[in-house]
C-alpha cells in the first residue's frame, strides 16, 4: 500500500492482474469511473512510476483521437484523482497521480500495485532457499484474478498482458522446482499437468512434469509424458526436443534419477559417501550432526525449529554413551549465536543447561580447558532471562578461559554468554555496546560471519537504547548485507523490528508508526522463534500508545503471550475497570532480567501512577533510575515506551504529591 500524507491519509492499492481495479485501506473498491478512466490508470501502471506525456496517452487511448482528446484525458485524470485521494483539499497538489512535465505519473509504492509486487516477488524467489521460494511463489500466484489488464483492449495492454503471463508461467515452473527440491514431487504433478496442457510449447514444463512423475514412483507415466512432448514438438512445430529433454529421457530409460547440478550434486555425493563410510553407531555421526544443526539453525524458520528439536536428541544420544568429555563436545559444539533474551523453549533450555552441568561435573582433570569453557558458555546462553545466580559466574569463567587460550571462536561463544548475562539491572546498554563492538572486530578479523552479524545486532540494540540512531542504522545495514551474503534470513526479523522502532522513536505520528509495525509483523509471524514472535506486536503497539498518552484500547482476544501480566492493568484501566486493574497491578511480578526490563517497568509505573499505587511507583523508579539516559525498551531493538527520564519525572511528580 502507498500512504498519501497530509490531508489525504488514505491508503490505496491497485490491481491489474485481472480487471483494472483499486481499493482503499478498508478493502473497499475505489470508483474508477468508465473504461477510458481505467485505461488511463492502466497505462500509468504499465509505466511503473515514469511520466507518460499527455500526447502519448491520447495515442494509447484512441486509434483515431477525436477533437478535444487532450482535454478528455485531463478530465479522466481529474476524476481518477478524486476517487484515489478523496480527502485531498481542493488546491492541494496530488500526491499519488501527479502532474510532472508534459504528462502524468503514478507515484505508488512498489508493493501497492499487484503486478509490480508480483514481478518483484518472482525475481526475489529465484535467489531464495526452496522453502522460502515456495512460500513466496504460492503467495504471488494467488494474487492473480484473471488475465492481466483483462478489461483493457489496446495494443500496449495486450503486449503487457503477454509479458506478465510469461512471468507467471516462469513462476509456475519455479514453484515446481522448489517442490522437487523439497522432495514433494507428487504435490508438483497436478499443477504441472495442467500447465503443459495449456502451454504445450514450454519444454521446461514437460521436463519438470516427467521428473516429478518419476520421483513420485511413476516411471511409465514419466516416459509417456516425454514421448507426448516429443510428438507434439515434431508434428506441430517440426522441432526435436531440446538437449535437457533428450537427456532426461535417456536417464529415465536407464532408471537413473538425473543427477542434481552444482551445489546440489556436491551435497548429494558427499552425503552418499558419508553414508557409505561412517557406520551408523559411530560417534562421528553425532558430532557431525551438531555441525549440521549449527548450519541449519540460521537457514530460516523451518531450519531453526528442526535444529532446536534435533539438538536435544543429539545430546541424549551422546549421554547414553557414558563419556562426559564426548557429551561436552556435542553440547558445546552448538555455538549458534543468540541475540534475543527470551528463550524459544524455556523447558528445553533448562534441560540443556542440566545436561551441560552433568557434563561439567563428569569432566576429568585432563579434559581440555576449551571443552570446559564451551560448556560454561552454554550454561550462560541457555540461562538467558532466568535470573540464575550460576549463569553470570559461568559466563565470566568461560570468558577468562577463552582469553587465556586466545581462541577467537571460543571467545565469541563466551562473549555471547556474557552478553546474555548483562541484564541484571536496567541501564546497561553501554556495556552491551562494548561487547558488540568486540564481537564485530573479532569476527571480522577471523572470518566468523555469524558472529559478526551477532555483534552488529547487539550494537543495533545498544545504540538504539542510547538514541544514537545514526550508528544503529549503520550496524543494521551491515547486518543485512552479511545476512544476504551468508543466507541468514532470520536477521531481517531483527533489523526490520529495529526500523519499525526507529520510526516510532523519531517522532512519527501514532497511525504511521502503527502501520510500520504491522507491516513488519508479517515477517515476524511464523519466524520459528516463539520467544521473539508471541505477543511482541501487541506489546510494541501498547508501548506506543502509552508513550503517546493513548488509552490501551485493544481487542479482547489479543494474545499478549508472556507479556500479559504487565499489559493487563493498563488494558483494564482503559476499559474502566479500575478495581480489577489495581488488583492486577498488585499481582504483577517483577519483570524478567532481559531486553524488555525497562519497558515492563515503565508500563507498571504508568499503571501505578494512574492508580496511585505508591509502592509500585517507588519500586519502578528505583529500578529505572540507572537507565535515566536511555530510551525505555529500545535496547530490545523492537519497541520503545519513550525516554526513561520522562517516566522517572512522572513517577517522581506522583510520589511528591500527598497520598490521597
Amino acid at each position: 500500500m502507498t500512504r498519501v500524507r497530509k490531508g489525504a491519509s488514505v491508503q490505496v492499492g491497485f490491481g491489474v492482474l485481472g480487471p483494472v481495479t483499486a481499493w482503499d485501506d478498508t478493502g473497499g473498491p475505489v470508483d474508477l469511473k468508465g473504461p477510458r478512466h481505467r485505461a488511463v490508470l492502466a497505462r500509468l501502471v504499465v509505466a511503473r512510476g515514469r511520466v507518460v506525456p499527455v500526447d502519448h496517452l491520447v495515442d494509447d487511448l484512441w486509434d483515431d483521437p477525436p477533437p478535444g482528446a487532450v482535454g478528455a484525458v485531463r478530465t479522466f485524470v481529474a476524476a481518477l484523482r478524486r476517487g484515489l485521494e478523496p480527502r485531498r483539499a481542493p488546491r492541494e497538489p496530488a500526491r499519488l497521480l501527479v502532474t510532472e512535465g508534459p504528462g502524468y505519473a503514478l507515484r505508488a509504492a512498489p508493493d501497492a500495485v499487484d503486478a509490480w509486487r508480483f514481478e518483484d516477488t518472482v525475481t526475489a524467489a529465484a535467489d531464495a532457499l526452496p522453502r522460502t521460494a515456495l512460500d513466496r511463489l504460492d503467495e504471488a500466484l494467488g494474487w492473480w484474478r484473471g488475465p492481466g489488464y483483462a478489461d483493457v483492449d489496446r495494443p500496449w495492454a495486450r503486449a503487457e498482458r503477454f509479458r506478465l503471463d510469461q512471468v507467471r508461467l516462469t513462476a509456475v515452473e519455479r514453484r515446481a522446482e522448489a517442490l522437487l527440491t523439497l522432495d514433494r514431487a507428487a504435490d508438483a504433478v497436478p499443477d504441472l499437468d495442467a500447465h503443459v496442457a495449456e502451454h504445450p510449447w514450454r519444454e521446461d514444463g514437460w521436463r519438470l512434469l516427467a521428473l516429478a512423475l518419476y520421483r513420485a514412483g511413476r516411471q511409465a507415466d514419466a516416459l509417456a509424458v516425454l514421448r507426448r512432448a516429443r510428438e507434439l514438438l515434431r508434428e506441430q512445430l517440426g522441432l526435436d526436443p531440446g538437449p535437457r529433454l533428450r537427456r532426461l529421457e535417456t536417464d529415465l530409460l536407464r532408471q537413473v534419477d538425473p543427477e542434481p547440478a552444482g551445489p546440489a550434486r556436491v551435497w548429494a555425493e558427499t552425503a552418499a559417501a558419508y553414508e557409505r563410510s561412517v557406520v551408523p553407531g559411530a560417534r562421528a555421526r553425532i558430532e557431525s550432526t551438531v555441525g549440521l544443526l549449527r548450519s541449519l539453525a540460521v537457514t530460516g524458520a523451518g531450519g531453526l525449529e528442526a535444529a532446536r528439536d534435533q539438538r536435544e536428541a543429539a545430546i541424549t544420544a551422546a549421554e547414553h554413551l557414558g563419556d562426559p568429555e564426548f557429551t561436552a563436545r556435542v553440547i558445546g559444539g552448538y555455538d549458534v549465536p543468540a541475540i534475543w533474551t527470551r528463550s524459544d523453549d524455556p523447558e528445553q533450555a533448562a534441560r540443556v543447561v542440566a545436561a551441560a552441568e552433568r557434563a561439567l561435573a563428569g569432566l576429568g582433570p585432563d579434559a581440555p580447558e576449551a571443552t570446559r569453557a564451551r560448556l560454561l558458555a552454554t550454561v550462560a546462553v541457555e540461562s538467558r532471562g532466568g535470573g540464575s545466580a550460576r549463569a553470570p559466574a559461568a559466563a565470566r569463567e568461560a570468558e577468562a578461559i577463552a582469553r587465556r587460550l586466545a581462541d577467537p571462536a571460543l571467545l565469541a561463544q563466551a562473549l555471547n554468554g556474557v552478553f546474555m548475562q548483562t541484564f541484571h539491572r536496567a541501564g546497561l546498554a553501554a556495556e552491551r555496546d562494548t561487547i558488540g563492538a568486540e564481537l564485530v572486530t573479532l569476527a571480522a578479523r577471523h572470518g566468523l560471519a555469524t558472529v559478526e552479524i551477532l555483534g552488529h545486532l547487539i550494537r543495533v540494540q545498544a545504540r538504539g537504547a542510547l538514541a544514537d540512531f545514526t550508528t544503529a542504522d549503520a550496524h543494521a545495514d551491515a547486518a543485512d548485507r552479511l545476512a544476504a551474503r551468508h543466507e541468514s534470513p532470520l536477521v531481517g526479523v531483527f533489523t526490520g523490528g529495529y526500523r519499525a522502532m526507529r520510526t516510532a522513536a523519531t517522532g512519527a505520528a501514532y497511525p504511521e508508526a502503527e502501520a510500520v509495525y504491522r507491516s513488519w509483523a508479517t515477517a515476524l509471524a511464523g519466524c520459528g522463534m516463539p520467544g521473539v514472535e508471541r505477543g511482541l506486536l501487541p506489546l510494541a503497539l501498547l508501548c506506543l500508545r502509552v508513550w503517546h498518552d493513548l488509552p490501551a484500547d485493544v481487542p479482547d482476544d489479543t494474545d499478549w503471550g508472556p507479556y500479559a501480566p504487565w499489559a493487563r492493568p493498563l488494558v483494564l484501566l482503559a476499559a474502566g475497570r479500575r478495581d480489577e486493574a489495581a488488583g492486577a497491578l498488585r499481582r504483577t511480578p517483577e519483570p524478567p532480567r532481559d531486553l524488555l526490563l525497562e519497558a515492563m517497568w515503565c508500563l507498571s509505573g504508568r499503571a501505578a501512577v494512574t492508580l496511585g499505587d505508591r509502592d509500585v511507583m517507588r519500586r519502578a523508579r528505583a529500578a529505572l533510575a540507572p537507565a535515566a539516559g536511555e530510551l525505555a525498551g529500545a535496547g530490545s531493538g523492537m519497541l520503545t515506551v519513550g525516554p526513561v527520564a520522562a517516566h522517572l519525572d512522572r513517577l517522581t511528580a506522583a510520589l511528591s504529591e500527598a497520598p490521597g
